[in-house]
């Protein structure tokens, strides 16, 4: 499961906890701890949790940095984790700081909650239907990203994206990557939700078939559309499918949930999660239904040829940058 569910002594409570933590995959330091929340976070919200009671942040500075870089862009860091934990209702009330060779964030999450708080992962059945809450492709949009300024791997893709779609995508893939599940575990509730995953490092494939095999029914998952942020697909194919974005295998960082639902309710869920976020810029908003819940043996996999939804990069990278912390990023390091 995504998180550990603890039966309390007292009261017929439980306590529900989850720990994660990862590598700086962004250049804006504010953005990469918002992102690292999220991430923690999510583990919680694929239980249909919405409330977290605390977090503890898990922070390792780099002893390769220097010491007026380090005193800007920790802070940033630290404020953007924060944020983020304050946008899920919660706060940080400690942690763990320690130098390494590399930067390390992340955080635990911890809740104790009654019964009807949380969805256990394993009630999925023939006939429910798969839907996914955010777009696939961020690994791709941020390792293109990078390639800008390595002309021998941007040689490889030039030909099927511009410079500015790049840096579209891989914004649209940050704002992705920091926006909470907590919209989606709510409305699990309502919707009255099977089973639910987050996707993250294992790909959608990975998850999936992760989610399957805690089934309590014989049952397989069959994925027969891909949403995936615009141009990502183009990339993957013209660097050699090495991300295997189309098997479901590139990693996420902070993806989206992958929610079992009855059929008859999986269009009400995707037109709420898209009335949720039809205010907010950026790929990140909406749900898309990208597959069923069949008879078998506890398995995922996708069609030979899925349907490719290209998820429009719908905010301007003008619009981003204004409503980010790359701006004062670019001022406290000149």
């Amino acid at each position: 499961m995504d998180s550990c569910v603890i039966p309390l002594r007292h009261g017929g409570l439980s306590l529900v906890q989850t720990t994660d933590f990862f590598y700086p995959l962004v250049e804006d330091p504010y953005m990469m701890g918002r992102i690292a929340c999220a991430n923690v976070l999510s583990d919680l919200y694929a239980m249909g949790i919405t409330e977290c009671d605390n977090m503890l942040m898990l922070l390792s500075v780099s002893q390769k940095m220097n010491e007026k870089d380090r005193e800007k862009v920790m802070p940033l860091m630290i404020r953007g984790f924060r944020d983020a934990a304050e946008e899920g209702g919660t706060s940080v009330t400690g942690g763990q700081t320690v130098i390494n060779p590399w930067i390390i964030v992340g955080g635990v999450a911890s809740v104790v909650c009654q019964p009807n708080e949380f969805i256990m992962p394993d009630g999925a059945v023939p006939g429910d239907v798969l839907v996914l809450t955010k777009p696939l492709g961020t690994q791709v949009a941020v390792n293109a990203h990078q390639w800008l300024d390595q002309p021998e791997r941007w040689n490889k893709i030039k030909l099927v994206v511009t410079r500015e779609e790049v840096k579209e995508a891989y914004q649209e893939a940050m704002f992705s990557m920091a926006t909470l599940n907590r919209t989606a575990a709510g409305l699990m509730h309502k919707f009255q939700a099977h089973a639910a995953t987050d996707v993250t490092g294992f790909g959608l494939l990975g998850h999936a078939n992760n989610l399957a095999m805690q089934q309590r029914s014989d049952v397989a998952f069959v994925i027969h559309n891909l949403p995936i942020i615009a141009k990502m697909t183009a990339i993957s194919k013209a660097y050699g499918n090495a991300f295997r974005l189309l098997q479901g295998l590139s990693a996420e960082t902070s993806g989206g949930l992958l929610v079992c639902l009855p059929r008859e309710q999986a269009a009400k869920f995707c037109a709420e999660m898209k009335n949720h976020s039809s205010g907010a810029q950026g790929a990140s908003g909406g749900a898309w239904i990208i597959g069923i819940v069949e008879k078998g043996e506890r398995s995922a996999r996708i069609i030979e040829k899925p349907r490719i939804i290209e998820v429009p990069l719908r905010g301007s990278l003008a619009a981003h940058q204004e409503n980010s912390a790359t701006a004062e990023l670019s001022t406290n390091l000149s």
